[in-house]
């Protein structure tokens, strides 16, 4: 198989152009658009670590759009191009976001979701992997489009993506996703079109949708205070998936909308339209 490497060096190069894609940002918790070789046939197989990347054509080019996990530390970013006999690897340079920390007190009664007990610690573990596998799924679009994202709810965004949160004054994870707060009971509709890859009603995230947009694009909609669609059903952008609530970790009505792309958390408001 014949190999190389190339560099790219990513400088927002889609910042003007005509046609959607989502908005590109070279950090962690972030997206990079990176236009493939024109040698490169429609059926190549992109990769980022072991997760496929999905491959977007636009105007007769192609191009990966590659998630960038909260996580990621290293300086560059690489991608592995397998086509036929071929293979190609492209790296990209990244730049430094620090995220603003978020500090929530919790009321004793919901203390447990702070130090959760042994028996909660494994419902979790549970629910993660469950979750975990939602987000590894890649099922391949025939279009090969980016999804048309619209917001699946008006209100004000009260959390944003990234933050480094406390709970108690206990550091946990980063926000995965933003927080739109909601009067409880608001309908929720699906941002873009998909199938609906897994429901729940989970520790953390309470009642939650996750919805499958084709080539690893998944919405997860969490602290629904009700789930009006269920696994493996079609929807359509605009379609009622549920109501706002307060279940799970939730200190009052929001939803939590989080957006992954090939196992990666972003920054929901790269693919959403300008509010």
């Amino acid at each position: 198989m014949f190999h190389r490497t190339l560099l790219f060096i990513g400088v927002n190069l889609l910042a003007n152009a005509s046609f959607a894609l989502p908005k590109e940002q070279l950090t962690a918790g972030g997206i990079a658009i990176i236009p493939l070789p024109s040698y490169i046939s429609e059926n190549a197989q992109v990769k980022f670590g072991s997760n496929l990347v999905p491959v977007i054509t636009r105007e007769d080019a192609l191009f990966a759009v590659v998630g960038i996990p909260l996580s990621h530390k290293e300086p560059e970013l690489s991608i592995t191009i397998t086509d036929n006999q071929l293979s190609d690897h492209l790296t990209i340079q990244l730049s430094n976001k620090d995220y603003p920390e978020q500090r929530i007190t919790l009321q004793e009664t919901q203390s447990n979701k702070v130090t959760p007990s042994e028996d909660e610690l494994a419902r979790y573990s549970r629910e993660a992997i469950e979750q975990k596998t939602v987000y590894q799924l890649f099922s391949s679009s025939q279009t090969k489009s980016w999804p048309n994202f619209a917001w699946p709810i008006k209100g004000r965004i009260s959390s944003p993506f990234g933050l480094k949160r406390f709970f108690n004054d206990q550091p946990r994870d980063p926000h995965s996703g933003l927080d739109v707060a909601a009067p409880e009971g608001k309908a929720i509709a699906a941002p873009a079109n998909g199938i609906v890859a897994q429901t729940g009603d989970y520790f953390f995230n309470g009642k939650t949708v996750m919805i499958d947009h084709g080539q690893g694009i998944i919405s997860m909609l969490c602290h629904l205070s009700k789930v009006d669609v269920a696994k493996g059903q079609t929807i359509k952008q605009g379609d009622i998936i549920g109501l706002v609530g307060q279940t799970g970790r939730a200190t009052g009505p929001h939803l939590h909308y989080g957006v992954s792309i090939n196992n990666a958390r972003i920054d929901p408001l790269l693919v959403l339209p300008t509010p």
